[in-house]
């Protein structure tokens, strides 16, 4: 009787050390929206700072909630629709709703906070002319039906997972641990997406597909706003090892996935580095100059890079992952930039797009089980199954809005900047209005000084 007393309180206690383990890394993840917030606001200029701002707060406060009440369930539909799996619509809604024990709505808030760190990403893209109703429809959209569908056909068991259709056939899973593909890979082809179908802010490129830069307002916000994304990177990363305890059938108390705890910290900090030393060498390379933007979003797509496969590589993969998501920073933005002339406000491509996709597709040739080809041809199709539902499914949300007249502001508005225009604030009132120059002449765009760490020579 006592044995079973003591097995019963052993229990609870690893529960609850589970449990507080889950709130506190989905705490740390939540406070990355922070660190959007600071990293987005420094890199558009002072008269949208107010709508950067409202964005970040707006994906939040509606996307949850439509997550919640709608997303969660859609996930687990999706997931049984493309693996055969048995489910219930009713089920899947009830099962957010009203589960069997409250403790279920930890691990609800767990997949929140990755869900709107995904729709967070696509604000940065479309800063300085997107219509805030066409912005907040879109997160709508993704929290109800387009990121679920993804987490579906993954962490879900369902198209691309070992028991999904496409997995089946190809004898396997497809592999990210943290979301790199999945969250931010996702959000970042959402955002170039979205960027393409809005088009560029005004004055961004001339008749001649010349670019002209439009600097960023303030420095120091964007790189306090990497330095907290970098510290709440660990709660997405480290606390993705979800399960401190486990319990045996016997009674006994081990380490659950916590066990490789230490190489998911070890590879995402080595990541992080490299990431911002191979942005920082292209930058040398490109200018002579090692540029702080450059760094700081270089840092960013390390992180972005190992998040998919941190679990499962070796530690010198890491630092390869790390210095080429690194370096195709500068390289994919200018390709963007000035091949496809899409104004791409805050690099969210090439710091979430390609290098999650880059981390994804690498992550055979690091694995800690040896190369496999087989293994290379799940990640790349999984990469394809999520960037083209992604792509059609924002530019169908887009193209709507932008047939309709909604998806961004007038001329005007967009000159007079969206601080005003959309809300009705002056964020800086004691610099005097946008874009004015001290001596009360206008605003000339300083060509030296790139929105994304750039340089003009």
């Amino acid at each position: 009787m006592n044995e079973l007393l003591l097995q019963s309180d052993l229990s609870a206690v690893v529960e609850a050390v589970n449990l507080v383990w889950v709130l506190t890394v989905t705490f740390l993840i939540f406070f990355m929206h922070a660190g959007f917030a600071m990293l987005e606001a420094g890199q558009v200029r002072s008269k949208n700072v107010a709508n950067q701002l409202t964005k970040n707060l707006l994906t939040w406060s509606v996307g949850v909630i439509v997550f919640f009440l709608v997303g969660a369930a859609i996930s687990t539909i999706a997931g049984g629709l493309t693996s055969g799996a048995s489910y219930s619509i009713a089920g899947a809604f009830s099962g957010t709703w009203s589960p069997g024990a409250s403790t279920a709505w930890v691990g609800w808030l767990f997949g929140a906070v990755f869900a709107m760190t995904a729709a967070t990403i696509v604000s940065g893209a479309v800063a300085g002319r997107a219509k805030l109703r066409a912005y907040v429809t879109y997160t709508v959209a993704l929290a109800a039906v387009i990121y679920p569908v993804v987490t579906g056909f993954t962490w879900a068991g369902g198209l691309l997972s070992g028991s999904g259709y496409i997995g089946q056939v190809l004898g396997g899973g497809f592999h990210d641990f943290a979301g790199g593909m999945i969250v931010h890979g996702m959000g970042g082809i959402a955002g170039l997406t979205a960027a393409w179908v809005i088009g560029p802010r005004m004055g961004r490129f001339n008749d001649d597909g010349t670019v002209n830069v439009i600097p960023g307002h303030s420095l120091s916000f964007a790189v306090l706003g990497t330095l907290i994304l970098a510290f709440g990177w660990y709660g997405f990363n480290v606390g993705t090892a979800a399960s401190p305890l486990a319990m045996a059938d016997d009674g006994s108390v081990s380490l659950g996935a916590f066990s490789y705890v230490g190489r998911v910290a070890l590879t995402t900090t080595l990541a992080m580095g490299a990431g911002a030393i191979g942005a920082a060498s292209i930058s040398v390379l490109k200018n002579g100059k090692v540029d702080t933007l450059y760094v700081a979003n270089g840092l960013l797509a390390g992180l972005v890079g190992i998040t998919s496969v941190t679990d499962a590589v070796i530690w010198p993969g890491a630092l390869v992952i790390g210095l080429l998501a690194g370096a195709q920073l500068p390289v994919v933005f200018e390709f963007v930039e000035k091949r496809l002339n899409i104004d791409d406000v805050c690099a969210v491509f090439p710091v979430h797009g390609s290098a999650g996709v880059l981390g994804a597709v690498l992550f055979p040739f690091f694995s800690v089980n040896g190369f496999s080809v087989n293994v290379l041809i799940i990640q790349v199709v999984g990469v394809a199954v999520i960037a083209l539902w992604t792509f059609a499914a924002t530019a169908l949300v887009f193209g709507v809005l932008k047939s309709i007249g909604q998806a961004r502001v007038t001329p005007e508005h967009e000159q007079a900047g969206l601080d005003s225009s959309e809300h009705g604030v002056d964020t800086y009132p004691e610099f005097g209005g946008p874009d004015v120059a001290a001596d009360g002449g206008s605003f000339e765009f300083d060509s030296s000084v790139r929105p994304d760490g750039g340089s003009e020579e």
